[in-house]
This record gives structure tokens, sequence and C-alpha cells, in this order.
């Protein structure tokens, strides 16, 4: 009787495992496989896609898999669809605001698919960082809360990020960072990258411009262009 219970066992064990095989197939392409979603750039702790689509366009149905960040860079109405829902959302005037960050949980909300059609008259684009997953654990990130220029606006169990915006002749007060990370800029001009030791670098960025910035680096910005720059620094758990 214990052999026929034992076996009975793993005969539902198995047909568990095939069920959930089964329904990972189903999914939807994945998101950095989507119409408009066209990877850039991509190391052991993210992937950064370019998220850039028409009016009339869509992205088709897609697969967020893994937890990611997403800057907002242009406003569009767009409507959204849930996987296997007929309903559809939106669109809504007030999103997505330019500058706008968004951090996707799928570690707590689960594996989830839609799309979105870009419904308006204007192209919607942002960035997307997707992370990857990682055993162990990198530095601790940065402090940056008695750091002039820096304001925190997400910190959990991936990433702490912070906005910048710099009016012409401000400053971002300079900083160690700690951890590995990222700076996508949304609104672009001209700044000076000022590193102790060396001449100050001049830097033109454009919106949606993104620069990969290792732990370790010392550093001030100053705005010295004509217009309001803004960006958006993100640094990796």
């Amino acid at each position: 009787m214990r052999q026929g219970i034992l076996v009975s066992l793993f005969m539902l064990a198995c047909a568990l495992t095939q069920s959930i095989f089964a329904q990972s197939e189903d999914w939807p392409i994945a998101m950095d496989e989507a119409p408009f979603h066209v990877p850039a750039f991509s190391n052991d702790y993210m992937t950064l896609i370019s998220i850039n689509y028409p009016p009339g366009r869509t992205t088709g149905m897609h697969t967020h898999h893994f937890d990611s960040v997403s800057v907002n860079l242009s406003p569009a109405l767009r409507t959204s669809q849930q996987y296997e829902s007929s309903e559809i959302i939106g669109p809504s005037a007030s999103q997505p605001v330019p500058g706008r960050v968004n951090f996707a949980n799928v570690t707590e909300r689960g594996v989830y698919a839609h799309k979105s059609v870009n419904v308006g008259p204007t192209p919607f684009h942002s960035i997307a960082v997707i992370l990857k997953d990682r055993s162990g654990g990198g530095p601790e990130v940065s402090d940056r809360s008695g750091i002039a220029g820096y304001t925190q606006i997400i910190d959990n169990d991936r990433v702490r990020a912070w906005r910048v915006i710099l009016a012409p002749g401000e400053e971002a007060a300079q900083l160690t960072q700690t951890a590995p990370g990222l700076r996508v800029y949304v609104r672009g001009g001209v700044v000076d990258e000022i590193v102790p030791g060396s001449a100050a670098r001049g830097m033109a960025p454009y919106s949606g411009e993104f620069i990969w910035q290792d732990a370790g680096q010392t550093r001030a910005v100053t705005n010295t262009g004509s217009t309001i720059v803004e960006f958006v620094e993100l640094e990796f758990k």
C-alpha cells in the first residue's frame, strides 16, 4: 500500500510539473522580443531596452518575466490590455508623464503579459531596464540623502534611484557611487562632469541617452548649457 501511495505521489508531482511547463510555454513572447522593444545594452546586472512606437502601432502581447524599471521620455495616449482579458483600459491623457519612473515588481506580482496600443498623435518613448536574477548581492548602494541635487525616488530590494533636475548653472554635488548603475537622460542639454584630478568633461546628451556607471566613481555634474537638464540615476543591488 505504501508503495502505491508513493507511486501516486510521484505521478501527481509529474503532472504538476508538466502543468507548470505547459503554462510557461503558453505565455506570449518575452518583453525583449516584442515589437518596438529594441535591446540596446546588456551586462550581468540588466538588459536595457529602448521602447519607441509611433501613433497607431502596438507592442503586441508580450510577457514580463523579470523585475524591471522604466523611465518615460514622452507623453502619449495609449490603451492597455492584459493577457486573456477582453477589457481595454485607457487611454489616459495624464500618463505617461515624461520623467516618470516605474518599478514593475514581478517577484511579488508574478509573471504577467499585456499589450499596449498608441492611439494618440505622438510617439511613445521610454527606456526599460530588465533586472537579471543574480545570486549573492553586490556592494551597498549609495546614500545620497545629504548630497545637493539628488532626490531619491525608488528604494527596494533590487534598485535605488534618484532624480536630478538642474537649471542652467546649477550643480549636482560631488559623490562617490558605491554600486554599479545607470544614468538615463530625460531632458538633455550641455553638462560638465567633474572628476577629481581630471579636467572637466563636457557632454551634450539627448533625451533617452544612457550611460553605464561602474562602482567607485567620484564625480559632480554641472549644467553649463542654457536649458534645464534632467536625468535619473539607478544603482543595482
